[in-house]
């Protein structure tokens, strides 16, 4: 996508470098500011303090990071500490441990000497197999928002709810729930997008950004607004992200993602998730149970960085001081609440049964 008239993804290898390079995501919306990843430390908190975020941004963030230890040391003993030292940042998105899983099982077998090329050139193969899985999820998505669309009456825009931020900076290029909304944006199909604030990290501010920066009809609310507007008939669609996908259809993503579900199936809305594949967690079968929620620090929930009225990047309190403060990063959707998902092969229902004859080649055992 662009930014300013210059089109970024949100991860690349500057090769005239010979460098790593990032969209550091703390300071959006508020300041744009590009990092340089080096050490397998910097990988690893970039990763954790969500200098990147998002599911597949993070297993790319990763592969990009075992690439650059086997330059400095090849050995089959680094390359499992890699594995660990990473592994460790965020437990809840699959796709971190599917791409930490694709490089080892690629690396093992190779000489040493031979690692590094090629832990490079497959950190380049999933950074591109992750764009083009996000254009195909928004192909799909736009032929849902068509067919609403078509319904409607003439003039009237296509009213969408998004929860978190699953747009590009999620990813690599395109987002997830955000590439339907930029491809119909770009077919000329009327949209708007209500854009959910997302306590505590305030992660709508990114959607937000985003859908501005191309042009798309959008208006940023409050995280309790959601079931008001669906009350009001004010929303056709809601579409979120997922950060890990049972094998049954069961839908982990940010906090709050499961009240949007209630309040979508309380009102008879479409509530659609947009999955890549390498989000699905063949191995899991009931979410609530088994998904691991991380727990991260309360100063995300008791602090919240904004613009100061000259202009500055500050921090405040919102909380009292000695509150205790919790802070679940994630929840889950049971699948009876998802209405469909959006995959880069079309849209399956959440039930084993759909998963696996959309994905007969990764559904077995």
């Amino acid at each position: 996508m662009k930014v300013n008239g210059t089109p970024y993804r949100s991860i690349w290898f500057d090769h005239a470098k010979g460098e790593v390079r990032i969209i550091d995501q703390r300071w959006l919306p508020h300041d744009f500011r590009l990092a340089t990843l080096r050490s397998r430390d910097e990988f690893a908190t970039a990763i954790y303090e969500m200098w990147v975020r998002g599911a597949p941004l993070i297993g790319v963030t990763a592969a990009y990071g075992v690439a650059c230890d086997m330059a400095r040391d090849p050995s089959d003993a680094n390359l499992d500490q890699v594995w660990e030292v990473l592994h460790a940042t965020r437990p809840t998105a699959i796709n971190l441990r599917w791409a930490l899983d694709r490089c080892r099982a690629a690396l093992r077998p190779l000489a040493p000497a031979d690692r590094a090329a090629a832990a490079m050139a497959l950190a380049h193969d999933m950074a591109d197999e992750d764009v083009e899985i996000n254009r195909q999820i928004g192909l799909h998505g736009l032929a849902i928002i068509r067919a609403i669309a078509a319904k409607k009456p003439a003039g009237e825009p296509v009213r969408l709810l998004t929860h978190c931020n699953a747009g590009w900076l999620a990813t690599v290029d395109w987002g997830t729930a955000t590439s339907p909304m930029f491809h119909a944006a770009d077919a000329g199909v009327a949209i708007h997008v209500w854009v959910d604030e997302t306590r505590p990290r305030n992660q709508g501010a990114l959607t937000a950004w985003e859908l501005g920066s191309h042009g798309v009809s959008h208006q940023y609310v409050t995280d309790n607004a959601g079931g008001h507007l669906m009350q009001k008939g004010l929303v056709d669609m809601v579409i979120t992200g997922t950060d890990r996908t049972t094998r049954q259809g069961d839908v982990c993503n940010k906090i709050g993602t499961y009240l949007k579900a209630l309040a979508a199936h309380d009102n008879s809305v479409p509530f659609y998730v947009a999955l890549p594949s390498p989000t699905i967690d063949w191995t899991v079968t009931d979410g609530v149970r088994e998904i691991p929620i991380e727990e991260r620090n309360g100063r995300e929930v008791s602090h919240v960085q904004g613009t100061a009225a000259d202009g500055s990047i500050t921090e405040v309190r919102v909380t009292p001081e000695g509150s205790r403060v919790g802070n679940p990063a994630f929840d889950v959707t049971p699948a009876r609440l998802v209405t469909g998902l959006i995959t880069e092969r079309g849209v399956c229902p959440a039930t084993a049964e759909g998963m696996a004859a959309m994905f007969p080649d990764r559904a077995q055992g």
